[in-house]
């Protein structure tokens, strides 16, 4: 089979594994088709020899998916300190139950507290406990032991699993979230952060505006902002996180959000004058 079929026959597993660990489907595809490139590059310029192309499709792909993360996320942790600290560690074969693939561990729900895992923590748990990769393969992809790299995924998995209710931050990420999903026409990922019993309603100023007063249920919400929201920004109103719709650089709208157990419960949009005194920007949220 020539290359280019392999490729494309690989390609969907690829972009699942992209779109998984950089939670943006558009980028996961530019990243596999970066991907390509180095293939082409590596092939037809370098002569290199590969032996398992859709294995080395999968170290590049991740690669570049570890190097982007790593462009746009700060470390809340230092990783060589990981591997410094299992330097010398005799490793052991790893337990088979170990590599079990938990596919639906990392739901797109949960995606607002992986968002905060550091870039390496990040790919070891997706690989591992979604895609069911061996510590070894991971290692290779991180260049690291199987030894950190089973402790990357168990120090993400231990704060994937922290309670919602001691998670501060799940709230916003879980807004940020659902908003890039509504202006980047993700309809999947709006209809996996919506709860079923989602709706949409207005205060009166908003009615008046053209804002409509009811929508309900998470098909009929996910519809209406699937594309959206473009001119929208990330604000605070109160201690709440939430997002408006600015005019010549004013808050108009306020789309004021519920947010119960990871999921966005409701979405009230808000122009009464008291509320939009309230609005303040979110200045860190505006590249996610």
């Amino acid at each position: 089979m020539e290359r280019t079929e392999i490729f494309e026959a690989e390609r969907p597993r690829l972009v699942g594994i992209a779109s998984r660990v950089l939670a943006d489907h558009a980028e996961a595809e530019d990243v596999v088709q970066q991907a390509w490139l180095r293939l082409e590059r590596a092939v037809t310029r370098d002569r290199t020899e590969i032996e398992n192309l859709p294995a080395w499709l999968t170290t590049v792909t991740t690669r570049l998916c570890l190097d982007r993360l790593r462009a746009r996320t700060p470390m809340p942790l230092a990783d060589a300190d990981l591997d410094a600290e299992l330097a010398g560690t005799h490793t052991t074969a790893a337990d088979p139950a170990d590599d079990v693939a938990l596919a639906d561990t990392v739901g797109i729900a949960l995606q607002a507290v992986i968002d905060r895992l550091s870039p390496r923590e990040r790919v070891a748990f997706v690989l591992h406990d979604s895609f069911g990769f061996e510590f070894a393969t991971i290692a290779a992809v991180l260049d690291t032991s199987p030894a950190a790299a089973r402790k990357l995924a168990s120090r993400a998995r231990s704060k994937v699993a922290q309670p919602a209710a001691e998670d501060a931050l799940a709230d916003w990420e879980v807004v940020d979230a659902f908003m890039a999903a509504a202006r980047g026409g993700d309809l999947e990922r709006l209809l996996q952060l919506l709860a079923p019993d989602a709706h949409i309603g207005a205060d009166e100023v908003a009615a008046l505006a053209g804002t409509p007063t009811a929508i309900e249920g998470r098909d009929s919400v996910a519809t209406f902002f699937n594309g959206s929201a473009h001119a929208a920004l990330p604000i605070y109103v109160g201690d709440r996180p939430a997002f408006a719709w600015y005019h010549r650089g004013e808050a108009r709208v306020v789309f004021d959000f519920t947010i119960a157990e990871g999921h966005v419960q409701s979405i009230i949009c808000r122009a009464e004058p008291a509320v939009l005194a309230q609005v303040v920007r979110r200045r860190g949220a505006d590249a996610r």
